[in-house]
């Protein structure tokens, strides 16, 4: 799915995700409108391309289909289908098959050696915690816990308001 620009209705090549608020905000960007944001994209290989690239399966990578992460529950398949990950676990969960398709994308490099947020740590071990707490809730809806999923769901509030 493509799509439009938030601020000048081109096609969008940026899509960033923000909490404000517990909220989920996602914008469309183009790169022009991105940069004027002060988002600078730095990428030898267009991540539509990458996404394309990724997405032609080749009879090797079907024996992955069955692969599911752990944490929030997002099958190899539904990331195919979906062209993104569930969460930061999906690295982990899929690496025998992303790893050389990120390394023959990015020229033999398959770690992000950017700069990162000194608190990143912190808001990353929360954010795992919460998509942990997210894929056991749907589990328990699955399973007609509701006793069970009726916690979770509290926890989980309680972790997106702090």
């Amino acid at each position: 799915m493509q799509f439009k620009c938030d601020k000048c209705g081109r096609d969008a090549t940026v899509q960033i995700t923000e909490i404000e608020d517990g909220q989920k905000i996602e914008k469309h960007l183009c790169e022009e409108c991105a940069a004027s944001e002060g988002i600078t994209i730095k990428a030898q290989v267009p991540l539509k391309k990458l996404l394309e690239g990724m997405m032609l399966q080749s009879a090797a990578e079907k024996e992955y289909e069955g692969l599911v992460c752990g944490v929030c529950g997002i099958s190899f398949a539904e990331f195919r289908q979906q062209q993104l990950l569930g969460c930061p676990n999906d690295y982990k969960a899929f690496e025998e098959v992303l790893v050389p398709l990120l390394e023959r994308a990015q020229e033999g490099a398959s770690r992000h050696t950017g700069r990162a947020p000194a608190d990143a740590a912190v808001g990353e071990l929360r954010q795992d915690e919460l998509l942990r707490l997210r894929g056991r809730l749907k589990e328990a809806i699955a399973g007609e816990d509701y006793e069970r999923a009726a916690a979770l769901r509290d926890r989980i509030r309680e972790l997106e308001a702090s």
